[in-house]
């Protein structure tokens, strides 16, 4: 059988990180929905990506490692 969450239940590693760049960018999660160019994410997908309730694509990773200015590893730890 194979779990598509991580131990503690959420649906990606990054959303505590996204979080807390964010935050230490002091973006708010419209603005950083709204650096997300090219993406299909808004205020309320940036929310469940956050709290660990949405999946994360490969492509929105990285586009989320550009826009919080860190590498990718640091979105996953």
């Amino acid at each position: 059988m194979f779990i598509n969450k991580s131990q503690d239940g959420s649906n990606n590693l990054c959303g505590r990180n996204v979080a807390a760049l964010r935050k230490g960018l002091k973006l708010s999660q419209r603005q950083l929905a709204d650096r997300l160019y090219g993406l299909d994410i808004d205020k309320n997908a940036i929310q469940r990506i956050e709290c660990g309730k949405r999946f994360v694509t490969d492509i929105e990773l990285v586009q989320l490692a550009k826009v919080l200015r860190v590498e990718i590893s640091r979105l996953v730890q």
